[in-house]
């Protein structure tokens, strides 16, 4: 999964005004009506008051503390949006939890399991967590546990589907009038 997505803008979308160091910034994943994947970034503080623009789904939400980018990075490197930054993103333990991203996450996770991206190191003690350790970095992730049955991916497979685009669905062709028996037959 790869999409081309914009790095952390530098003002708020709501106010304008430029984000400083430490300030809290809520991002938006979402699909636009023009089909397009858009992310919106903004201050925490202006959060509940900004009418947000019209969006055909919303994906996910996060927030992060700001850091202005050093000028030796790369901001190009961050503008692949793969299955592996967006779990990093979303599981980043800096980052305030939201339980409407739990679902992706799992579904990150388990996809990342299978790519050998991540590593299973087992539950936490009270087994609401499984722990995940990320094998280039070695960093360890937490991830609610969860069901996955049917419904579960149901229910992802419908955001994946809108955040990648999913299969073309062909229309199903009209019914074929029944052949109705001649009148006096």
């Amino acid at each position: 999964m790869e999409l081309t997505l914009q790095p952390l803008a530098k003002t708020c979308r709501a106010t304008g005004r430029t984000f400083a160091d430490g300030d809290r910034v809520v991002s938006y994943l979402v699909r636009e009506p023009n089909g397009q994947i858009a992310r919106f970034d903004l201050l925490a503080s202006e959060d509940a008051s900004f009418p947000k623009p019209a969006f055909d789904f919303l994906f996910c939400t996060w927030t992060v503390v700001y850091k202005s980018r050093r000028a030796e990075e790369n901001p190009g490197r961050a503008l692949k949006l793969t299955a592996e930054n967006l779990f990093i993103t979303l599981a980043d333990p800096s980052a305030e939890s939201n339980d409407a991203n739990t679902p992706m996450l799992q579904f990150l996770a388990l996809l990342l399991e299978r790519k050998r991206v991540l590593k299973p190191r087992g539950s936490t003690p009270d087994g609401a967590k499984q722990i995940y350790e990320h094998a280039k970095t070695h960093l360890m992730y937490q991830i609610p546990a969860g069901t996955l049955d049917e419904a579960f991916f149901v229910k992802i497979q419908g955001q994946l589907d809108l955040l990648v685009g999913g299969p073309k669905r062909e229309a199903t062709p009209p019914a074929a009038p029944s052949a109705a028996p001649a009148p006096g037959v």
